[in-house]
């Protein structure tokens, strides 16, 4: 449908399908799209052609689902002919200010039973980061909460050092 521009009338706005359900997503503000740039950017600078691909709010296929994450590390290689999936998915993150159940519950539900091994969640507004993975029977066994200043890397890519203090550093 989305191919066929079944949603082009509805404007900017975005749409994911997650449990067979269309969603439009909440508008972002501020806040939200400097963290989504300043994540880019870092996942950039921290990786390579033989690392990461890296993708800003771009779908994929997990399941039956089709969400379009903030922030995604694939495996490296060109994805021209078709969407990447979810076992091409290295680390996914998720920017959340006012949708922060929803990522954390049925998201997170979603990813790891489709057995993506990396989901972070950045909680805008407690300035926090939810790490979820070690993926089994559609939950995550590993969950940590981090908060600034303390580093994080993605366990696919252990040098890639976020300073969680310059990323909530705001002003």
């Amino acid at each position: 449908m989305v191919e066929r521009g079944a949603f082009e009338c509805i404007g900017p706005k975005k749409v994911e399908l997650l449990h067979g359900v269309l969603r439009f997503t909440h508008p972002a503000g501020p806040l939200h799209d400097d963290l989504i740039d300043y994540l880019n950017r870092w996942s950039v600078n921290a990786t390579n052609d033989g690392v990461a691909n890296v993708r800003v709010q771009c779908g994929f296929v997990c399941a039956d689902n089709r969400p379009e994450p903030d922030i995604l590390w694939l495996k490296p290689r060109r994805y021209g002919s078709e969407k990447p999936k979810a076992e091409d998915v290295l680390l996914l993150i998720e920017v959340t200010d006012s949708s922060l159940a929803t990522d954390l519950l049925e998201k997170a539900t979603i990813y790891a039973e489709a057995g993506v091994a990396e989901y972070w969640v950045v909680d805008v507004r407690s300035a926090r980061i939810q790490v979820m993975s070690e993926c089994h029977a559609g939950t995550y066994r590993q969950i940590q909460t981090i908060v600034s200043p303390n580093l994080l890397s993605p366990r696919c890519h252990p040098n890639a050092m976020l300073n969680t203090a310059d990323l909530f550093n705001v002003v």
